[in-house]
């Protein structure tokens, strides 16, 4: 079963805005959510991360300001709102759950990614 189904992605030129969806499956049990991106090469890092128990919120320092994290718990979707987008920020970006509070902004479960790619 699918548990996590990203879409949104695509391209936009620099100081543009995308939203990514993540639809969450209804049977997953998880204790957060988040964003994550790789781009070839590199590892993946985390963008922003959420943990509704505990509210707790954290951004990758690279985000400064400009991404936000909606999250409604009632349709079964996390998003990530990204404004003035930057060439560097091109990547394929994953929505990721995990099941525990020691796991914070550590997936144990992933989507399978979506791409965006920002032109300058």
């Amino acid at each position: 079963e699918v548990q996590l189904v990203e879409s949104g992605g695509g391209s936009v030129q620099a100081g543009g805005s995308l939203r990514l969806s993540c639809s969450i499956s209804p049977t997953l049990e998880y204790y957060g959510v988040g964003w994550f991106r790789q781009v070839p090469g590199k590892e993946r890092e985390g963008v922003a991360c959420f943990s509704p128990p505990e509210s707790r919120l954290e951004f990758a320092d690279f985000v400064g300001g400009r991404f936000t994290i909606p999250y409604d718990a009632g349709r079964d979707m996390v998003h990530l709102q990204m404004t003035r987008l930057k060439p560097e920020d091109t990547a394929v970006y994953y929505c990721a759950a995990w099941s525990s509070r020691a796991n914070f902004c550590k997936g144990d479960i992933w989507g399978q990614g979506t791409q965006v790619t920002v032109s300058s």
